[in-house]
């Protein structure tokens, strides 16, 4: 399914799809959010600050396998690439900095590099943007590209003082071209999860279509509790069109289709749910290692057995579980039961939402006091 609209909510969309039984749009729906595309360019001078905030956006460490380098052996005119090794889908890209030239044409830069290719650009320096990074920034506005962030990167060197300082100065370079409303974010690479950068991720969340949103809060590692939310929460639309799916399916008259269907999308949701939480074996032991705990101690914490793998018997005894014994269900979710004319698929529509639902709650439960035990008892 191509790209929602701003502003349109992807369920309101798949369910307009269901009644008007286009099935093959909801399975589309389920394949894009499941394989999760989504580019990020990082634009700026290719430094250690780069380098680390490239890796922690990808839940890696400088001395982890596929993490980027610094200083980087790319060629100063070219684009490095860095994909997620967790999710192979989501790609992160290495742009050169923007020249200081005074003969400078941002649409040039902006041909060169492709940068209408990518979901979102990040505009990073360690001072103050130059004026020809705002140029870039402001000729993407004028093609209605609006996925572009100036970020600070915050130093070791850096007080509060300075922080604020920079900040201010930032705003006005902006202001002087002709920003009207300016916005600067501090990051720090090593802590993603200090200072604005959880802002960002709202801000992106807002911007982004919302398939690409959730693409993004899929790939990222779990860095506070809060983005354990936020995760969950963006699942809420692929469980949503696995439900209605198999309230489709289940009207095809052919024995034992619809629950072959239901396991198979539901191992894959899950699975996908298991890797995004941070909840397999490598990526907790990543998270001890990067915050100097024991991983036995965090791996303990997993009480869900989905948290540990994902297999499918498991799977199907929940779904049998769920469609044996269905919980009251409110109107307004029989309401959404689609399509219509299908006996059964309020019953298969209810029961798949139910237990794929009861499932991420008892994995983000797990990855919530894993990334808590990890920040409280971290170095």
């Amino acid at each position: 399914m191509a790209d929602v609209l701003r502003g349109i909510s992807l369920i309101e969309t798949l369910k307009e799809s269901m009644e008007n039984n286009k099935l093959s749009d909801v399975k589309e729906a389920v394949e894009d959010l499941l394989i999760s595309r989504i580019n990020l360019a990082v634009v700026g001078d290719r430094g250690e600050e780069k380098a680390c905030f490239m890796n922690s956006l990808r839940g890696l460490g400088p001395d982890d396998e596929g993490a980027a380098p610094s200083p980087s052996p790319t060629d100063p005119d070219a684009v490095a690439g860095y994909p997620n090794p967790k999710h192979p889908d989501f790609r992160l890209w290495d742009l050169p900095p923007v020249p200081t030239t005074s003969s400078f044409e941002p649409e040039a830069y902006m041909s060169k590099f492709k940068f209408l290719r990518y979901n979102a650009v990040f505009m990073t320096s360690l001072q103050t943007p130059q004026p020809n990074s705002v140029e870039v920034f402001l000729e993407a506005l004028s093609v209605q590209r609006q996925t572009v962030y100036f970020i600070l990167f915050v130093s070791v060197k850096d007080t509060d003082k300075s922080l604020e300082e920079k900040r201010k100065a930032s705003l006005e370079v902006l202001k002087s071209q002709g920003v009207k409303h300016p916005k600067v974010y501090l990051v720090k690479p090593s802590m993603l999860e200090k200072f604005d950068f959880p802002g960002l991720l709202v801000d992106m969340g807002k911007d982004l279509p919302e398939i690409r949103a959730n693409a993004l809060l899929f790939a990222l590692p779990t860095l506070t509790p809060a983005l354990v939310t936020q995760k969950k929460e963006a699942f809420t639309a692929l469980v949503w069109a696995a439900a209605s799916l198999s309230g489709g399916v289940s009207a095809i008259p052919v024995p034992l289709v619809a629950s072959m269907v239901d396991s198979n999308i539901a191992v894959r949701i899950l699975t996908k749910a298991q890797v995004s939480l941070c909840l397999d074996d490598e990526s907790v032991e990543r998270l001890a290692r990067q915050r100097g705990v024991d991983s036995t101690r965090l791996k303990e914490l997993r009480t869900c057995v989905l948290s540990l793998e994902v297999t499918k018997g498991e799977v199907k005894k929940r779904l049998a579980a769920a469609e044996k014994d269905l919980a009251p269900v409110s109107s307004k979710f029989l309401q959404m039961a689609i399509p219509r004319h299908a006996r059964t698929a309020s019953r298969s529509f209810i029961a798949m939402l139910q237990a794929l639902n009861g499932a991420i709650d008892e994995m983000a439960a797990d990855a919530e006091k894993i990334v808590a035990a990890a920040l409280g008892e971290g170095k």
